[in-house]
C-alpha cells in the first residue's frame, strides 16, 4: 500500500495535477436467468400479463463534471478533478403494470467502485473502493396500438447506496461515500417476441452527485465533490406473464 506524505498542503501542486478515475464492476446476474427458467416452465407467459422480468446487459456512460477537491475545507485546489470511466455490466428489471399502459418498473445491479489517481500522482494507483446499490424507480406510459412494437416512456429517480467503502491511502485511513439521489428519465421500446417472451432496448438519464471524503487520526480531510450524471443504455431479453397464472399452477 503507497503512503501518502501527512503534510498534503506541501504536495497540493501534485494533487493539482492530479485526476481520479472512478473504475466499476459488477456482480453476474445468475439469479435472474434462474427466475426466468422457473417462469417459463410454469407456462405463464402473456404478452399482455401484470409482470414482467428482464435481464439486460447495460453500458454507463458518465456524463460528469468535478467541482474541485480541497484539502481541510479550504479552496479547491487548482487544476485538481476527477472523472469516472464508462463501465458495462449485467442489469436486472422488474415491471409491474398497474393497467395496460400505466406501469412501474425497478431496475438494479450492484458494482464495485475504484477511485484511482492518474497524472502526477498515478504511482499511487487505487486510493480508495467501495460497493454500489444503484435502484432506479420509475413510473413507465407504455404506447400500445403499433403491434408487436411495445415503446415507452419513463420518469422517477435514482439511489446509489454506498457500503463497505475502503481508503488505499495510509495516511487517510477512511473515507466515505455521500449517499446519491437524482430525477432519472427513462424511454424504451420492446419487440414482442410472442408466449411473452420479448427483446429490447432502454435509455435512461440520470442527474446526481456525490461527495467523498478521505479522513485520516489527526481529523484533516480530502474532499472532492463530482456530479455523476450517467447515461445508462441497456439491452435486454424479458418476460411477460400473469402472477395468478403462476400461482394457480402450483
Amino acid at each position: 500500500m503507497t503512503v501518502l506524505p501527512s503534510n498534503w498542503e506541501a504536495h497540493s501542486t501534485l494533487i493539482g495535477a492530479t485526476k481520479m478515475t472512478i473504475r466499476m464492476h459488477s456482480w453476474p446476474m445468475a439469479a435472474v436467468a434462474t427466475v426466468l427458467l422457473l417462469i417459463s416452465s410454469a407456462k405463464a407467459g402473456d404478452s399482455n400479463g401484470n409482470f414482467q422480468i428482464k435481464a439486460g446487459v447495460s453500458g454507463v456512460v458518465w456524463q460528469d463534471q468535478n467541482n474541485g477537491i480541497s484539502i481541510n475545507n479550504g479552496a479547491p485546489v487548482a487544476g485538481a478533478g476527477a472523472s469516472a470511466r464508462d463501465i458495462v455490466l449485467p442489469t436486472a428489471t422488474l415491471t409491474y403494470f398497474a393497467t395496460r399502459n400505466v406501469a412501474f418498473e425497478l431496475f438494479c445491479c450492484f458494482a464495485h467502485a475504484t477511485v484511482a489517481a492518474k497524472g502526477t500522482l498515478a504511482a499511487l494507483g487505487n486510493v480508495a473502493d467501495t460497493w454500489t446499490f444503484p435502484p432506479i424507480l420509475t413510473l413507465q406510459y407504455h404506447f400500445d396500438g403499433l403491434g408487436a412494437i411495445k415503446p415507452y416512456v419513463g420518469v422517477g429517480a435514482e439511489w446509489i447506496h454506498y457500503f463497505d467503502s475502503r481508503s488505499k491511502i495510509s495516511a487517510f485511513n477512511k473515507v466515505k461515500f455521500d449517499d446519491s439521489f437524482g430525477l432519472a428519465l427513462q424511454a424504451g421500446v420492446d419487440y414482442d417476441l410472442g408466449r411473452g417472451w420479448s427483446a429490447g432496448v432502454d435509455v435512461k438519464k440520470v442527474f446526481e452527485d456525490t461527495n467523498i471524503t478521505w479522513t485520516n487520526a489527526s481529523s484533516s480531510t480530502i474532499r472532492t465533490n463530482h456530479d455523476l450524471d450517467p447515461l445508462i443504455l441497456t439491452a435486454n431479453f424479458g418476460y411477460r406473464f400473469n402472477l395468478q397464472d403462476i400461482l394457480e399452477a402450483k
